[in-house]
């Protein structure tokens, strides 16, 4: 069996030494061929790579940027499941959401060990994602203040800032109360044959729940979201201070997810459009991508196998 492990050298939560044990760990099983990412979109050539060489499996030690990037380039060009590489994850980024989705250790060296469990066994689980605007994504788009709270972190990550709960918490306080129009809901959804929702002043789209983590704890904007269904949303109508501070008291602790009159929730889309009156904040997978005023999701079931 034929193996491509791609290691963001970034990655947080690995040192050096941990990324030789794991090497031999891998070696130990397979053809291992590792790659080391040096740039924003280089994860995706390199796995592009890998699926026109026809290996078995690609492997990544990073976050959930670098997974979103390998997963675009295995299924470049229209390639199913059965024609790409299948998926390895080993966590080694701050949250490592995708990984704990799937039910893998938060830790690298477990989730190692979990890995090569899978390769001996040859255990593979197909899952479906989300597209939008034809990149794919593996559990979690945003349009609005969630986004916008992603480019302040990666903003102050490029200041030197750690990526820790804290630091996420205080560029929400920061957006939320100096750096969005939240008396002017702008986003709309639109599905074939249904009404549309509009003046939504975000909204979220998860492909599996959770949508993230804070620390330990899971927070569900739709907790009925599943790499088996189609996409769920959830949009707000309101940013108003007890509106909002309502809907994150039951994201931190409901367990049924957001409800009331400033919240629209819809489950198991397959197709729908996002649209603005004017730019916002857009983000895949926890990566700031820049500014959208319209945003097209589609579901792909079971376009993925991955070793779990």
């Amino acid at each position: 069996m034929r193996a491509v492990l791609v290691v963001n050298p970034k990655a947080t939560t690995t040192t050096e030494r941990g990324r030789d044990v794991l090497v031999r760990a891998l070696g130990s099983e397979v053809d291992l061929a590792v790659e080391y990412t040096r740039r924003r979109g280089h994860a995706a050539e390199i796995a592009t790579r890998a699926a026109a060489d026809r290996v078995d499996v690609v492997v990544t030690l990073g976050g959930d940027g670098t997974v979103n990037e390998v997963v675009n380039g295995l299924l470049a060009g229209g390639r199913t499941a059965d024609e790409a590489p299948a998926l390895a994850v080993v966590p080694g980024g701050s949250t490592n959401v995708f990984a704990r989705a799937l039910g893998l250790p938060r830790d690298w060296a477990e989730g190692t060990g979990v890995i090569l469990e899978a390769l001996r066994d040859k255990r593979y689980r197909r899952i479906g994602l989300g597209t939008a605007d034809g990149r794919f994504f593996t559990f979690c788009a945003g349009l609005g203040l969630d986004a916008a709270v992603i480019r302040r972190v990666e903003r102050a990550r490029v200041k030197g800032s750690t990526a820790t709960p804290a630091l996420y918490l205080k560029s929400l306080f920061a957006q939320f109360l100096v750096g969005s129009d939240r008396s002017h809901p702008m986003v709309t959804l639109e599905r074939a044959g249904e009404s549309q929702k509009t003046n939504l002043a975000m909204a979220i789209v998860q492909n599996t729940a959770p949508w993230t983590y804070i620390g330990g704890r899971a927070v569900n904007p739709n907790p009925k979201a599943s790499f088996d269904s189609g996409l769920d949303v959830m949009g707000l109508h309101a940013l108003t201070t007890p509106a909002t501070v309502r809907t994150a008291g039951q994201l931190l602790f409901g367990g049924e997810g957001p409800h009331g009159k400033q919240v629209v929730t819809l489950h198991d889309l397959g197709e729908f459009t996002l649209k603005s009156e004017r730019p916002q904040p857009f983000q895949l997978d926890g990566d700031y991508v820049g500014e959208r005023e319209s945003v097209k999701f589609v579901a792909i079931p079971g376009a993925l196998k991955v070793l779990t």
